[in-house]
């Protein structure tokens, strides 16, 4: 989806579909009040009747409305005033991505981005970004490999925001929602990919690809480099899948960090292609689902993509152990015995505890860019779902304003 600004007449623009929003205590926004007067009060009185949902996020789809220059008119829900925050913005904020993205239109514009429609203590600025970010996030949808395209396939394509002014700010914060959704769809798509093709290697060449695009250093380390920087965590995991392993580090510095040789920020994404347990099988039902264990790597990826996107003027390194946990007459043993690249030896108890083999290589390896801070993104999710339940992620860290 494109996005563009501008000013405008909301109610005398020609779109697919005009997006306005409402409290459910019949407040208008100045977009709608001006929509209203417009229609001669119709608004108010099909808002009045109660077809809109009063929880923030309900729409409602009008068509060919009086002295209304777009086709349709889409009414969203902000929800009761007194409980107007951050999370029933993005509620509403992601339900208009939805319905955009099933309209059977290829416009539209959305005119509340409006501080009298935003949160408590939010500006235009943020709105936008979030925007932005919500509405091409709710659009996703994952294309498999060979699937033939949808020819007819509905939803907008172009979408205007309507402001009272045109600023670089402004310009700059759509484009930071832009990329950063951009990196958000990168992720979603290597974690959706089966396991047969979303390889270690295929990891390596998306990263290659990344930085030939965006102009930054990258580096694929074999299982012989491997093994010769003396990784033998790292190696323990990999003995057992025919797929050969990888090591990704990518490097991009923006041009102000660049001068000043700031140290850099390390990212490390583990990347377990697919995790069947190693010799200590996991059980077979939802297996499938283990082609995600190389969602942190998948992150790291989005983040480099969005972060050349924009072009930020930041010193950034990714760093992506790339691996199957796979059984196998060579795979490691429960109770073996093996050196990490820190020099420690580690005995394995459980090989379906890879993630800590590869990382602490990983981490270890990270010591040698004297980084400013380092992020590390396990995919434990085993671990976070017993103490945390399905929906809330879990950060651990030593540095309290890093980690909030």
């Amino acid at each position: 989806m494109k996005f563009t600004i501008k000013t405008a007449s909301a109610e005398e623009l020609r779109t697919g579909a005009l997006v306005l929003a409402a409290f459910s205590e019949a407040l208008f926004p100045p977009a709608l009040k001006r929509a209203d007067e417009a229609t001669q009060g119709k608004l108010a009185k099909i808002l009045a009747r109660g077809d809109l949902g009063t929880k923030a996020g309900s729409t409602l789809v009008l068509h060919d409305l009086d002295n209304i220059s777009a086709e349709r008119i889409i009414l969203v829900s902000l929800g009761k005033q007194d409980e107007f925050g951050d999370r029933a913005w993005r509620k509403a904020i992601t339900s208009v991505g939805k319905k955009l993205a099933a309209l059977p239109a290829t416009d539209a514009a959305v005119a509340f981005i409006e501080p009298e429609a935003l949160p408590p203590g939010r500006d235009l600025v943020w709105g936008l970004s979030q925007a932005a970010l919500l509405i091409a996030d709710a659009g996703y949808r994952f294309d498999a490999p060979g699937a033939k395209p949808e020819k007819d396939r509905k939803g907008v394509k172009n979408l205007v925001f309507i402001l009272d002014a045109v600023t670089a700010p402004l310009k700059a914060a759509v484009a930071q929602g832009q990329a950063t959704a951009k990196g958000i769809r990168l992720t979603k798509d290597l974690a959706n990919l089966g396991a047969n093709v979303c390889t270690p290697s295929y990891l390596a060449e998306t990263a290659l690809k990344l930085s030939e695009q965006y102009k930054f250093d990258a580096k694929v380390l074999n299982e012989h480099d491997i093994e010769k920087l003396g990784m033998g965590a790292f190696l323990a995991v990999a003995r057992g899948a025919k797929e050969p392993p990888r090591f990704i580090v990518l490097h991009y510095q923006g041009k102000g960090a660049a001068k000043k040789k700031h140290a850099p920020i390390v990212l490390i994404g583990k990347g377990i292609t697919f995790d069947s347990g190693g010799i200590s099988l996991k059980p077979g039902a939802e297996m499938d689902e283990m082609k995600y264990d190389m969602s942190g790597a998948a992150s790291v990826l989005g983040t480099l993509q969005a972060v050349a996107e924009l072009a930020l003027p930041i010193n950034l390194v990714g760093i992506i152990p790339a691996t199957e946990n796979m059984p196998d007459g060579k795979a490691t043993r429960p109770g073996d015995v093996v050196r990490s690249l820190s020099g420690q030896t580690i005995e394995i108890l459980n090989t379906d505890a890879e993630g800590r083999l590869i990382l602490c290589d990983a981490l270890t390896y990270a010591e040698r860019f004297e980084p400013a801070a380092v992020i590390d993104i396990p995919t434990q999710t085993g671990a976070c779902i017993i103490p945390l339940g399905k929906i809330a992620a879990a950060v651990l860290g030593n540095d309290d304003a890093l980690a909030t």
